[in-house]
C-alpha cells in the first residue's frame, strides 16, 4: 500500500487513474489508500463549471486547462457524466471530452458517472478530487452534467462556483433563480458571438442585482466568452483567481473548506449509518414483516421507517 501512496504522490497518473477506479467501485483497498493520501491534501484550488446543457463547457473547460497550464499550474479535471440510476454505466462512457496532449504530464482528466446520484455530481466526485490534489494538481476542475438547477450540489464541493449560460436562454435564466442563480461566483456567457448575448448577460446583472449583495462582499461578474476562438478565457481565469484571492484576504477560503469538511462527513455518517440500519434490520423477521405491511400498503413509508429506527433503538439499548 505505501508504494501505491508514494506513486500517487509523485504524481504517476497510472496509479491515480486505478485508485479512482477502486474508489468509483467501493474497493475497501482504495478507501485505506485514500486514508493515507488525506494529510497531503487541500492545497489545490477546486473550481465548478455548472450550468444548462448545451452551453459548451466542455470546451469552456478545455480553453481553461489551457490557460491554466500557460500560466504553468497543473490542472486536474474531473467531468462528470450522465448515467443510468439502474447499470450505473455513463452515457457518454469514460472518454477524455477535451483534447489534451497525451505527453503532458500537468494535466489528469477523468471522466466520471453519475451514477443515478442527483446534484449534478458524482459519488466518488469528493474522492478523486482528493485523489488528484494529492498528486500535486493545483487547479481542478468540475464538469458537471448540465441538468440545470439540480447542479446546485457542485458549491458544496468547490471553492469557486462558475454557472454558464448562452444566448436565447433568457426563460431558462429566468428558471435558475432558485438554484443556480444564488450558488454562482462568476457567470460566463458563452458562445458570446450569437445574437442575444447582450440581453442575457443585462438580465443577469439585473438579477444579481436584485440580490442586495452587501457592501464589501464578492460582487459576481458576468463575463462573455466565445470559447471556440478562445475570447473571454484570460479574462474568466482572472476572475477565478480574483474570487479565490478575495476568499483568502476575507477568511472566507477556511470558512467554505471547512464547510465542505462537514457536508462530505455528513454524506459518509449519513450513507453508513443507512448501510449499518438495513444491515441489522435484515437479520429480523420484524423487517420482513414491516416489508410485505409496505408493499400491501397497510402502512405508510413514513410511519414504516419510524418503526425500523424506533425498533433499531429498542434492540441497542438507547
Amino acid at each position: 500500500m505505501g508504494s501505491e501512496t508514494d506513486k500517487i504522490l509523485e504524481g504517476n497518473q497510472l496509479a491515480g487513474a486505478r485508485l479512482i477506479r477502486q474508489l468509483e467501485n467501493a474497493d475497501p483497498e482504495g478507501l485505506k489508500v485514500l486514508k493515507t493520501l488525506y494529510p497531503h491534501t487541500g492545497k489545490a484550488l477546486v473550481i465548478g463549471i455548472t450550468g444548462p446543457a448545451g452551453t459548451g463547457k466542455s470546451t469552456l473547460v478545455g480553453r481553461m486547462i489551457t490557460e491554466f497550464r500557460r500560466r504553468g499550474r497543473r490542472v486536474g479535471v474531473v467531468a462528470v457524466d450522465p448515467s443510468s440510476p439502474y447499470s450505473g454505466g455513463a452515457l457518454l462512457g469514460d472518454r477524455v471530452r477535451m483534447e489534451r496532449d497525451a505527453a503532458d504530464e500537468g494535466v489528469f482528466i477523468r471522466s466520471m458517472a453519475t451514477r443515478g446520484q442527483l446534484g449534478g455530481l458524482s459519488r466518488t466526485t469528493r474522492e478523486a478530487v482528493l485523489v488528484m490534489d494529492a498528486m500535486g494538481y493545483e487547479v481542478i476542475l468540475i464538469e458537471t452534467v448540465g441538468v440545470g438547477q439540480d447542479e446546485v450540489d457542485v458549491a458544496q464541493n468547490v471553492h469557486t462556483t462558475a454557472v454558464v449560460s448562452i444566448p436565447g436562454m433568457g426563460d431558462d435564466i429566468q428558471a435558475m433563480k432558485a438554484g443556480l442563480l444564488e450558488i454562482g461566483d462568476i457567470f460566463v456567457v458563452n458562445k458570446a458571438d450569437r445574437p442575444g448575448a447582450e440581453d442575457v448577460a443585462g438580465l443577469l446583472t439585473m438579477m444579481l442585482e436584485m440580490r442586495g449583495i452587501p457592501a464589501g462582499d464578492w460582487k459576481p461578474p458576468v463575463l462573455r466568452t466565445v470559447a471556440l476562438n478562445n475570447e473571454g478565457i484570460p479574462e474568466l481565469v482572472d476572475a477565478l483567481l480574483a474570487h479565490n484571492q478575495y476568499l483568502a484576504a476575507s477568511g472566507k477560503l477556511q470558512e467554505r473548506i471547512r464547510q465542505r469538511e462537514l457536508t462530505f462527513f455528513r454524506q459518509l455518517v449519513i450513507e453508513m449509518a443507512a448501510l449499518k440500519i438495513f444491515d441489522l434490520a435484515a437479520r429480523s423477521p420484524e423487517y420482513a414483516a414491516l416489508l410485505d405491511n409496505l408493499r400491501g400498503r397497510q402502512i405508510d413509508p413514513y410511519s414504516a421507517a419510524e418503526k425500523l429506527v424506533e425498533g433499531l433503538q429498542y434492540k441497542t439499548g438507547s
